[in-house]
């Protein structure tokens, strides 16, 4: 059964960091990109950044683009996302999903595409002063 787990969440003011973790069970984690989604409240949810089985990383929204950093451990099954300058509009639900390994482990933030409908609890993101 595939598991995963975000961790890391909380209340933060503008201009603070928190790091975001994504612990993967039940897969052969070296094999997966590991895509980062957010959602707010009656909203659809958006990618914002996806981490590659060769170390390359992707950052999808030009927002978080120099803010927000991805790093993984596959020994340890685990994907971080590192927020630093953190503005209220950042306030969301942020979840982390595998991807489909027909993309060879590189990144991809099209769920039509190359989602596989697995997902965590998420993990709460609260930016306000």
């Amino acid at each position: 059964q595939v598991q995963l787990v975000e961790s890391g969440g909380g209340s933060v003011q503008p201009g603070e960091s928190l790091r975001l973790s994504c612990e993967v069970s039940g897969i052969t984690f070296s094999i997966y990109a590991i895509a980062w989604f957010r959602q707010v409240s009656g909203k659809e949810r958006e990618g914002i950044a996806c981490s590659g089985t060769r170390g390359d990383f992707s950052h999808s929204e030009d927002s978080v683009r120099g803010r927000f950093t991805l790093s993984r451990d596959n020994a340890r099954s685990t994907v971080w996302l590192q927020m630093d300058e953190l503005r209220p509009e950042d306030t969301a639900v942020y979840y982390c999903t595998p991807v489909s390994p027909t993309t060879g482990g590189r990144c991809s933030l099209d769920l039509k595409m190359y989602g596989m409908g697995i997902w965590g609890k998420g993990a709460r993101v609260n930016v306000s002063s």
